[in-house]
């Protein structure tokens, strides 16, 4: 992990935590921009790269974990809670949400050390998974409306003269368009289209033995 491939959000309200922290977390090749509140981070410019929250629990404007539900649905990297006024409720609300780790002050250095980089690749993996995704449903807007209505009948399993049936076309038309599915969604397996359609949420709502029967 380089300094140039991650950032990490350091909000604490004690800028002696903030130095300290800061200090920690460059002694180890980890890059880190500080910021006194809440307001201040979201101030702050927010580079393209996985990142991570090191976040404390009471900040002068908003409380560390009610911060942590406003942004659950929001672009914002995993947050690690630090506080010193840690309790069992805070702590399970704050992990219920999704946090990498709730650390109580004075915390071990590698503890912290250890949850931000999780931190980091938890956000890096959400980042891929999002390009991934991004790219394939770019390959589903490539489809004609009638490919749109083959793609879910091919992943269900039919045979061409089933889905041919279907349509009410001719099976070698079927097939062309099975052809150009494949073809545009680049997959070379009925497997791979399967894998695709899932993470699209491609239904599929027909029997492989539904319509024509198997001959």
């Amino acid at each position: 992990m380089s300094e140039n491939d991650h950032i990490v959000f350091l909000v604490d309200d004690d800028p002696h935590v903030r130095e300290s922290v800061g200090e920690l977390l460059a002694s180890v090749g980890l890059n880190a921009v500080a910021a006194g509140s809440v307001r201040e981070y979201l101030e702050l410019p927010r580079p393209d790269l996985p990142g991570c929250i090191v976040l404390d629990i009471e900040l002068p404007d908003v409380n560390g974990l009610e911060f942590q539900a406003q942004i659950a649905q929001e672009d914002h990297p995993p947050v690690v809670f630090i506080t010193g006024h840690g309790d069992i409720p805070s702590s399970v609300s704050a992990m219920k949400r999704g946090a990498v780790d709730f650390l109580t002050k004075p915390f071990a250095a590698a503890e912290l050390v250890e949850a931000v980089r999780s931190g980091i690749e938890q956000d890096r993996r959400r980042r891929e998974e999002r390009d991934d995704l991004a790219d394939l449903r770019k390959r589903l807007d490539e489809l004609t409306p009638r490919e749109r209505q083959v793609l879910p009948l091919i992943v269900s399993g039919l045979l061409n003269k089933q889905g041919a049936a279907e349509l009410g076309i001719s099976e070698i038309t079927f097939q062309v368009h099975r052809g150009r599915v494949m073809q545009k969604m680049r997959v070379a397996s009925f497997a791979d289209l399967v894998r695709i359609a899932t993470k699209l949420d491609i239904p599929v709502t027909h029997s492989r033995y539904a319509g024509v029967p198997l001959k």
